[in-house]
């Protein structure tokens, strides 16, 4: 026997929706995607809810995809170049949320805005349905923008973010898992004493994770530690190659292999050891995280993790408009799972 009366609890549980949200959505709330208002008074209807019941067929919202259906914010702090993995996901992501009437606008943050918390100018804040963040690592600026009552999505944040109560998701590649079972491989199968890092390990969350795990796989391999073997430096300064030529040289002793924080800084790196006279497998071994040179002839040899780039942009969409949909949803972390890829850089063949 059917309910003889209909709740808006019923209506919610047949969408998979807050009570929240679907209250909203039938009082006229302002601010409801479109689509989601569609739907909740489709569904009012079917189940005879109230005066819903005398409510018109309401069109499907996937009946005509090339509707228009809000506009979501790309914010980055620096624009992602052909080499770095949040330029595939950004174009992932523009080809996912156009297929749910969906645009992207890309804001590009200065210095200033970020010193000052705020928001760049030409960013309508009243006209944006959800936030995406890229390379945006700054503690304040993020909160900032958490309180702004928006969806919001982080892909990578700086390093304390899991543990501050902040409303917003995170998108992440896995770092943890695959930096360890590369360098424990690694230290299992090359006769190598010693490991230093390359990288700011609190540039951000990922780099962080990484240098945890590189931290981790000595510990458990039976090497130590020394700080000594490190460049661990601020951020900043990586950009200038004849400051990391002149910290490479400036060690007392190389370490038996390099794992960097990124593939960029390993390139980085070989070059200038190039330029010392010292090359890579056979000076000293290295390893780095993203696989970003797939077609470069140079990347064909290092060993690294490969991140999932595309499928980021693709998951990406989805938490966004699944959270513009139901904007009370709990606060969620997303790892992807990566793969690392055994090459000669490290003396390994291809498969381990």
């Amino acid at each position: 026997m059917s309910k003889e009366k209909v709740t808006i609890q019923d209506i919610a549980d047949a969408l998979g929706l807050s009570r929240t949200t679907v209250s909203k959505a039938l009082n006229g709330s302002s601010g409801m995607p479109e689509k989601t208002v569609r739907a909740v008074l489709q569904k009012a209807k079917e189940m005879n809810y109230k005066q819903f019941a005398y409510l018109a067929d309401v069109p499907d919202p996937d009946a005509n995809p090339s509707e228009k259906g809000g506009n979501l914010a790309l914010l980055a702090h620096i624009m992602p170049n052909r080499f770095h993995i949040a330029s595939t996901l950004m174009a992932t992501l523009e080809q996912e949320i156009s297929k749910h009437g969906y645009s992207l606008t890309i804001h590009i943050l200065s210095n200033e805005d970020i010193l000052s918390l705020s928001l760049p100018q030409n960013l309508k804040l009243g006209q944006v349905d959800a936030l995406i963040c890229l390379e945006l690592f700054d503690e304040s600026y993020t909160r900032m923008l958490c309180g702004l009552q928006k969806p919001v999505l982080f892909s990578d944040a700086y390093c304390g973010f899991p543990h501050h109560s902040l409303h917003a998701d995170l998108l992440l590649m896995e770092n943890k898992y695959s930096v360890y079972h590369m360098l424990r491989t690694i230290m299992n199968t090359t006769k190598i004493s010693s490991v230093g890092f390359i990288g700011d390990p609190n540039h951000c969350l990922s780099f962080h994770e990484r240098f945890e795990s590189y931290q981790a796989a000595l510990m458990d391999s039976g090497i130590p530690f020394h700080l000594q073997n490190c460049i661990i430096d601020d951020d900043s300064f990586y950009g200038d190659d004849r400051w990391l030529s002149n910290r490479l040289a400036g060690l007392a002793k190389l370490p038996d292999m390099f794992f960097c924080a990124n593939d960029l800084l390993a390139m980085q790196t070989i070059s200038c050891l190039s330029k010392m006279g010292l090359s890579v497998p056979d000076d000293v071994l290295l390893c780095g995280f993203d696989d970003t040179f797939s077609l470069s002839s140079m990347n064909s040899t290092l060993t690294t993790v490969r991140t999932p780039s595309a499928d980021m942009g693709i998951i990406a969409s989805r938490l966004l408009l699944n959270r513009i949909a139901d904007p009370d949803l709990p606060p969620t972390f997303t790892y992807l799972r990566t793969e690392v890829q055994f090459r000669q850089s490290t003396k390994l063949p291809v498969k381990v």
